[in-house]
């Protein structure tokens, strides 16, 4: 998988990766933006300009212009934003590119932000935000970030609030994306049957004409260090508990991260995963138990995830800090430590087949750590990770002060029960 890259003389750079056997062609436009940049009282703007850019432009004046230009060739539009990145995304049959990529720059470049648009959407969103509080899985993984990170921008829920998403003004968004959407910051990353000449004769003929300028760095982020555990209890009335138990941990450039993902797949990664064994098939805990890291630029989190009968979660907690403890007092055994390579390997691998998830692995690189690795080096990086560095990352990771729990579901008054149960 070799990747071609070019930098515009505006900033722009433009990333293809030629897959002549594919059927599709993925395109995806990357802006290092995300929730963290925005300022309390526009909380959730990054999001908003994301819904409002589908919305219609001078070419395709309304929202079912744009998502008809696509769907009627077969393909996908979609987008996604972030706490550092917002993406914009085509997936099309290779001879559609050329609408596709049209489609995408026209968005970016001529959205019209019509502001009877603009309130409908708000509205929208503001439903949106409504739909998270009424879906506990949802809800619990918004409130462990508050519980990580506090009031910073990082702990934000990435829509904002209906506060906040209520007051954001035509004239923010328009500021807002002139102040942070810019060349000097900007990947397109093309994958599929397609050449980068191609590609690069599109780009420099539209986003290649905007003006560069530099964007406003974020604050850094902090974790909520202290001598105690810290949670959060949200009362709602459930047929199961929610929880997210987690702990601070790296950054998406650290170059431990390797280490972190060997110990994630063997603690919650898979249904032969030792949480998923223990907790749902040794004891009939949970359906549902599962681990995952949240990595930024500046810090990150490692957070396990379960949905319990509210009379079990005591036990449930109980067992996977039981868990946590064991990875830190025994070293992983090497037939494990190896499954788990293989399988972060063949998932890797396998994904890779697909147009999209290329143009991904490229775009998302290039913007986050400057440098597209190949996949030969990540697999030597996930080959080099040692039983004795996995214990001494539980070790550093693992400890009761450092644990976050989040828990949607019927309890009021008892943040001491749980406060009581986060300990080793």
């Amino acid at each position: 998988m070799g990747y071609d890259k070019t930098t515009l003389k505006n900033g722009v750079r433009v990333i293809t990766n030629s897959m002549p056997h594919t059927q599709s062609v993925s395109t995806i436009l990357y802006y290092g933006v995300g929730s963290r940049y925005e300022e309390d009282r526009i909380a959730g703007i990054s999001h908003f300009i994301e819904h409002m850019v589908f919305k219609g432009t001078s070419k395709r004046p309304t929202a079912k212009d744009i998502s008809e230009a696509i769907e009627g060739v077969g393909g996908i539009l979609n987008a996604s934003t972030g706490r550092e990145t917002t993406n914009y995304w085509a997936k099309v049959a290779r001879n559609h590119f050329p609408l596709a990529f049209d489609v995408l720059s026209d968005m970016l470049l001529h959205a019209n932000f019509d502001p009877n648009e603009i309130e409908k959407e708000r509205k929208v969103i503001i439903e949106e935000l409504h739909a998270t509080l009424d879906s506990p899985p949802d809800l619990v993984n918004e409130i462990i970030s508050e519980v990580i990170w506090g009031q910073q921008p990082v702990g934000r829920d990435i829509g904002g609030s209906d506060a906040t998403v209520g007051q954001i003004s035509r004239e923010d968004l328009l500021t807002y994306m002139k102040k942070f959407y810019l060349p000097s910051d900007m990947v397109v990353s093309v994958a599929g049957n397609i050449s980068h000449e191609d590609v690069l004769k599109r780009v420099e003929e539209t986003l290649g004409q905007l003006p560069s300028g530099e964007r406003p760095k974020a604050s850094p982020a902090q974790h909520l260090n202290g001598d105690d555990p810290r949670l959060k209890i949200h009362f709602k009335e459930t047929e199961q508990t929610n929880l997210c138990l987690a702990v601070p941990a790296l950054h998406y450039s650290d170059p431990r991260r390797y280490i972190l993902s060997m110990l994630d797949t063997i603690m919650g990664s898979g249904m032969s995963s030792r949480l998923f064994q223990q907790i749902r098939e040794e004891h009939g805990l949970a359906y549902t138990v599962e681990s995952y890291s949240s990595q930024l630029s500046d810090t990150g989190a490692w957070i396990v995830y379960s949905a319990v009968d509210p009379e079990r979660i005591d036990d449930t907690i109980t067992a996977i800090i039981r868990e946590l403890n064991e990875l830190r007092q025994e070293r992983v055994p090497e037939t494990e430590l190896t499954k788990a390579k293989e399988y972060n390997k063949g998932r890797m691998l396998l994904s890779l087949e697909n147009t999209q998830a290329v143009a991904s692995w490229g775009g998302g690189q290039e913007l986050l750590l400057d440098r597209i690795l190949t996949v030969e080096e990540v697999v030597e990086q996930i080959e080099a990770v040692t039983t004795e560095q996995i214990q001494d990352m539980a070790q550093e990771l693992f400890r009761p002060e450092k644990m976050r729990l989040a828990v949607v579901g019927p309890y009021q008054n008892q943040d001491e029960r749980f406060r009581d149960l986060l300990k080793f």
